[in-house]
């Protein structure tokens, strides 16, 4: 397992590379100067060339692409033009509110789309099983900043159980941390439990047809042991897949959701960056997202030596 891991760490080196590179370019054809952003409505041809200067945008593109990497081989990702601040230490200052988020809708997720499904499948054709491929509809079906924006009415304005919007620290206690974030969590998950809980119900619905469960079974083995260590062990496989697909999906919802419940994490300062054209911080930020992403895959493939055995690289 020593060799695969160092493997794949330094597979990933190019693939950094290359999305560091395509991130830099993209970014940079997109329509908008930074420097008439900063400068703002009243400014002159003059103040405008005089802020690109400062800026470095007067340079060629391969010379900005080149003073850029090489920071960026030194762990320095450059200043943000609009917050005048390393984009190293922002990413930083807004980590712990995006991972939180993160973190908390997995746990909900997977709490509740793992015997949800397997559930399910148990009883496949039953009521539980139609319910959930209605609500895996319905949950695919609505964008999440609708949701978000319904359940704030109900649960925020009319029950008043959670606040509107804003975050607390962990260090400020759990209870304050929970109840800003509960919500907001909850949001996002519904979609991934819609998701997580139908390729549960499938991979047990078929792993519960295998003869090692019906040899289980014959042995007078409890139903809930063959359920578990047998039907889905077995069917673990595929469902930590799309866990790991889930968390690299969260990255598109975590912006949309910190928007709407005005959490000061990566998202907002993602779609801050990209309203005032900053591009150091919308490179950082989506390079950031590229290491996590890499770095998931990288998981999902090392759980896949440990739930079976038979799997070998």
């Amino acid at each position: 397992m020593g060799n695969f891991l160092l493997k794949r760490i330094i597979a990933t080196i190019p693939v950094m590379i290359i999305v560091a590179i395509i991130v830099f370019t993209l970014i940079r054809l997109v329509p908008g100067d930074p420097a008439a952003v900063i400068a703002g409505n009243m400014a002159t041809n003059e103040d405008i060339a005089r802020i690109r200067t400062e800026l470095g945008l007067d340079r060629s593109f391969l010379t900005q692409l080149g003073i850029w990497g090489k920071g960026l081989i030194m762990g320095d990702l450059g200043q943000s033009f609009f917050f005048k601040k390393d984009v190293v230490g922002l990413i930083g200052e807004r980590l712990e509110p995006t991972m939180a988020l993160a973190f908390l809708t997995i746990v909900i997720t997977v709490l509740v789309a793992v015997p949800l499904g397997t559930l399910a499948a148990w009883r496949h054709g039953g009521w539980l099983d139609r319910a959930l491929m209605g609500f895996s509809v319905l949950g695919f079906s609505i964008p999440v900043f609708v949701l978000g924006y319904l359940l704030v009415y109900f649960f925020s304005l009319k029950l008043d159980w959670f606040p509107v919007q804003g975050y607390k620290p962990f260090a400020n206690g759990v209870g304050p941390w929970l109840h800003h974030l509960l919500l907001p969590a909850f949001t996002l998950s519904i979609v991934y439990v819609a998701l997580i809980a139908r390729v549960t119900r499938a991979s047990v619905a078929e792993a519960l047809t295998e003869d090692y469960v019906r040899t289980a079974r014959a042995k007078g083995l409890p139903e809930s042991r063959v359920l578990i260590k047998h039907a889905l062990a077995n069917a673990a496989v595929p469902i930590i897949t799309v866990i790991g697909i889930g968390i690299a999906l969260l990255i598109g919802g975590v912006v949309v959701t910190e928007s709407v419940f005005s959490i000061p994490g990566l998202g907002t300062l993602t779609v801050d960056a990209v309203l005032a054209r900053d591009f150091p911080v919308i490179q950082g930020v989506i390079l950031f997202f590229a290491f996590l992403y890499v770095m998931v895959n990288l998981l999902v493939d090392v759980s896949y030596l440990i739930l079976d055995p038979r799997i070998r690289y």
